[in-house]
């Protein structure tokens, strides 16, 4: 269906459906109508399932299955709230997304959702599983005809001809795999470094070989097999020096060779381009059950034309790679992902350009200039890419440049058809303009360089090969007549202009490297340190690619995009990395795609959460936009958060900005553990032996213990009486032992608290009830676990208290808005949330409501702790977990959190209703004017 089609079906079908909508007699309806009419789905009773059986304590029933898409909906009547909860048939209560949650995990795995709806004939909530704390979606019946794209996830199931790419490219993956696994065997030295690079340059070499026999660029069928083939048969021990003299002839220029080298040999091609250069490479002897694995599963079985350059170069380096070897699989970016970066960033603009171009009529005059225009146009852009890899972004951003400029020359050859303008198509066609020359890379593994080199190169004879089938006529692409452009180095040390001049680039982008400052080696640290950015220490590996990037762009004309660890855009990265990049380099983001998992689909899963970032200092020239899920927001500002929000960095601070009670971090032993028990076994142990320590034992509380419910206890000594403590020889034992510990210490302040070995070094009990947050939370869970603790309790230095809290406050800070505040705000270890005192709440704007809306809160407040205390044998990751939650509890929480909302007047139907990232936006709003006061 074409879109104009799409548009016209989704209108008839939005006024068809106005205002009815019954979930018994109309779902199968509603859903075939909408599936088949607008989405052109076809033979919906082989692709769709409606009452779909699921087995829970009792059988239950899907609403709509849509099997190519493993998409679940529960359909209700148009008459039910979405977000209202309904008694199941276990008298549990339930919304229609927890409905699909529990059938999901009740699902065989092979039918695990990625997308979820729930509908009421009135609107859809889309939910994204990847997400599943994330706020739904919404889409209105009415607005379909506009926004129908944003539901294309209900039949697309990717590009099919990617996936036979992707199959393709990874089986050959495998076998370069199994090749490189049975001549490594065979080196004489195989740990050597150099056996190695030796080793890597043959493969690469093989695969080249095998590449250009199947793709016709060796002249004649079966003219590399069947040479190394001939040799073998006669005497295996001679595989060896045929492929040195294989090489030698294919980096030789025809006029150079040796007129009475071997008839065979001078047929093959003068290849160009370095791959095969004069340079020592050792290749050991190959037995009988190599020359079969390469002559018989890597060449006759396989067709290595139809690999895909822009996987293949990946899952080929990645499988050379001894340090990813060793990590036990293939790695390479997915096509669909690289385009999340690229498209938004220049291709999207060209296609409808072009697009607008070719929609001319052909009598119009300047429709071929603006053709010959754009060809140049896109001739002349120039993409660098500083932390290349195996050259996969610089690989498909050069095939989709060269799809538009096919199109262009598919044109060209219609209207030239029968006419004079043929006659410059030929053998030497000089109609192709893209060049692989327009690519630069800088990539600090040198066999990555010749892998991302090599995949160029492929592509470029494949994008040859589509340009032949639309002129009919064959062209030359031996010898290469282009060079790359990837240069080895450090991309932190090297100067970007050496590489490419900064007048002549277009664009920046890539996927840099992913590392925590935490998990930094010292040679990452120096290299961050170098580049005397002013951006402190704590920054990720990542920062170094965007500052380096900003640099490089300030006052140009170039744009640049990265896909980083979403730690770029939350906690004191924040303020550190992009703080400086604006008011210093004025850099803005152009686009933003928000948290997403960014997979390496390969046989190694290496699932990271991401962003991906479009920055420049030019003037922006079009709407920014940001990507969630399947919906694009144009915004008015991009913020360093990726909220459409105003600049501001939150920074830390040691006081509240509203006047609420302080929160500090709990009581901290330093104790080389001599002050805690971890069982009641070794506390009871103690008591047994010395009765007088019964009175000094408190019940010790961090993290773990608060989520999980374990039970940990502590000696307190405070204001201990030493005649006591001297009745007691294990406590003076484990008094002296803490001493010698804080005695060793490297800290001048720990030594010299070894005064004091029977205190805590810092000392923050409360005297009464106060609130508990814990310091780390998995993101995991909507709501952080907050409660309230004894002053009997002692709290250690992982987790948070609010001494003079009270439920006023606790129902402020347990809500859903605190909540956004902190996933946004926050840091993470990980992925888990890092709460902070000093970043996270003192900067929290709170609400001011009326006497009634506090009242109001702390009703709902208390109606939280009621509802946990119907569970007093379930611990707080047991009632947090999104599958168990008890009904009562849930309920709890969305009046508690409506009650928040109310006071700070997002009522519902404003934009701060709508989402997290909006509610996130007002907060925003309201923290730029608390500190402008």
């Amino acid at each position: 269906m074409t879109e104009t089609e799409k548009k016209k079906a989704a209108t008839k079908f939005a006024a068809d459906w106005k205002d009815r909508g019954n979930e018994k007699s109309d779902t199968q309806t509603f859903w075939m109508s909408l599936l088949r009419d607008v989405y052109g789905l076809d033979d919906i009773a082989e692709n769709v399932e409606f009452e779909k059986r699921v087995k829970l304590e009792h059988t239950k029933f899907i609403d709509v299955y849509v099997k190519p898409t493993k998409v679940l909906v529960e359909q209700k009547d148009i008459t039910k709230d979405l977000d209202a909860a309904i008694q199941q048939s276990d008298k549990t209560w339930l919304r229609p997304i927890e409905q699909l949650q529990r059938y999901a995990m009740a699902l065989p795995l092979s039918e695990h959702p990625r997308w979820s709806v729930t509908c009421n004939f009135r609107e859809f909530r889309i939910y994204d599983m990847e997400h599943p704390l994330n706020a739904p979606e919404v889409l209105k019946l009415e607005d379909l005809p506009g926004q129908y794209n944003r539901m294309n996830f209900l039949v697309d199931t990717g590009d099919e001809n990617i996936k036979q790419e992707m199959a393709v490219s990874l089986k050959a993956g495998e076998l370069v795999g199994a090749l490189y696994d049975s001549i490594l065997a065979k080196y004489q030295d195989p740990n050597n470094p150099e056996t190695l690079r030796s080793l890597n340059k043959l493969c690469v070499r093989l695969v080249f070989c095998m590449y250009a026999e199947d793709a016709g660029l060796f002249a004649g069928h079966g003219k590399f097999h069947n040479y190394l083939k001939k040799v073998a048969d006669k005497d295996i021990n001679d595989v060896r020096k045929a492929l040195l003299e294989l090489f030698r002839i294919l980096d030789t220029k025809p006029e150079d060779r040796d007129p009475y080298d071997d008839p065979e040999l001078l047929e093959f091609p003068y290849v160009n381009g370095g791959l095969f250069k004069d340079e020592h490479i050792e290749i050991p002897r190959l037995d009988e059950h190599i020359i079969h694995l390469l002559l018989g599963e890597c060449s006759e079985d396989f067709d290595w034309s139809k690999i895909s350059p822009t996987i293949f170069g990946a899952v080929f380096e990645s499988t050379l790679n001894p340090e990813t070897r060793r990590s036990g699989g293939m790695h390479y970016t997915s096509i669909e992902n690289i385009h999340k970066v690229i498209d938004p960033l220049f291709l999207d603009d060209l296609k409808v350009e072009l697009a607008a171009i070719l929609a001319r009529p052909r009598s119009d005059s300047w429709r071929t200039r603006l053709l010959t225009e754009f060809q140049n146009k896109i001739s002349k852009l120039v993409f660098f890419d500083p932390a290349c890899g195996s050259g996969n972004f610089l690989t498909e951003t050069y095939l989709s440049l060269r799809r538009l400029e096919n199109e262009i020359i598919a044109d060209q050859t219609k209207e030239a058809q029968g006419q004079t303008a043929m006659m410059g198509l030929g053998a030497d066609f000089a109609g192709i303009k893209v060049s692989i020359g327009q690519f630069y890379g800088i990539e600090i593994n040198d066999f990555a360089v010749t892998v991302a080199r090599t995949a160029l190169w492929i592509a470029e004879s494949q994008m040859m090969k589509e340009t032949e089938a639309i002129i009919s006529i064959p062209l030359n692409f031996l010898p290469l007549k282009s060079y790359t452009n990837i240069v080895e180095g450090n991309a932190l040390r090297i100067d970007w202009e050496t590489v490419v001049p900064k007048k002549e680039l277009s664009y920046i982008m890539g996927n840099p490297p992913f590392v925590g400052y935490t998990y930094q080696s010292k040679e990452q640290k120096a290299d961050l340190a170098e580049l005397k950015t002013g951006a402190g220490k704590n920054i990720d590996y990542v920062a170094g690619w965007y500052l380096k990037a900003a640099k490089m762009i300030y006052n140009t004309h170039i744009r640049a995009a990265f896909v980083s660890t979403n730690s770029i855009a939350q906690g004191e990265q924040v303020s550190a990395i992009w703080k400086l990049m604006e008011e210093k380099l004025h850099a803005h983001i152009d686009f933003a795609h928000r948290t997403f998992r960014w997979d390496s689909e390969a046989s190694l899963k290496a699932h990271v959460h991401c962003v991906i970032i479009g920055f420049s200092s030019a003037a922006s020239v079009k709407p920014a936009k940001i990507y969630t899920g399947t919906q694009v927001i144009e915004a008015k500002n991009i913020n360093a958060y990726l909220l459409d929000a105003p600049s501001v960095f939150i920074e830390k601070r040691n006081q509240p900005i509203c006047e609420v009670p302080m929160m500090c971090k709990g009581s901290q032993p330093t104790d080389g553990g001599n002050l805690l028990f971890d069982t009641k076994e070794s506390v009871e142990q103690l008591v047994k032996a010395e009765p007088l320590a019964a009175k000094y034992i408190r019940e010790f509380v961090g993290a773990d213990e608060f989520i999980k419910g374990k039970r940990r206890y502590c000696l307190w000594l405070v204001n201990a009486n030493p005649s006591d403590l001297k009745k007691c020889p294990e406590i003076m034992r484990r008094v002296a032992a803490v001493r010698e510990t804080r005695l060793k210490s490297t800290k001048a302040a720990t030594r010299k608290q070894a005064e004091t070995p029977t205190l805590f070094t810092e000392i923050r009990q409360p005297s009464s009830t106060y609130v508990v947050v814990p310091e780390v939370s998995s993101e995991k869970r909507r709501y952080v676990p907050i409660g309230f603790m004894d002053e009997k309790t002692v709290c250690s230095n992982l987790v948070f208290i609010v001494p003079e809290a009270e439920l006023y406050h606790f129902g402020v800070i347990t809500s859903n808005v605190h909540m956004a505040w902190m996933r946004v705000v926050c840091g993470r270890l990980k992925s888990d949330y890092r709460y902070s005192n000093t970043l996270v709440y003192n900067n929290f704007p709170w609400p001011t409501p009326t006497e009634q809306q506090k009242l109001k809160i702390e009703q709902t407040a208390q109606a939280i702790l009621d509802a946990r205390a119907l569970y007093p044998d379930s611990s707080l990751a047991d009632l947090y977990d999104e599958l168990t939650m008890p009904p009562e509890l849930r309920k709890a929480h969305q009046a508690n959190d409506r009650a928040v909302m109310d006071a700070y007047g997002f009522v519902k139907g404003s934009p701060a209703r709508t989402s997290e990232s909006a509610c996130v936006a007002e907060l925003m709003k309201m923290y730029q004017t608390l500190t402008s006061k």
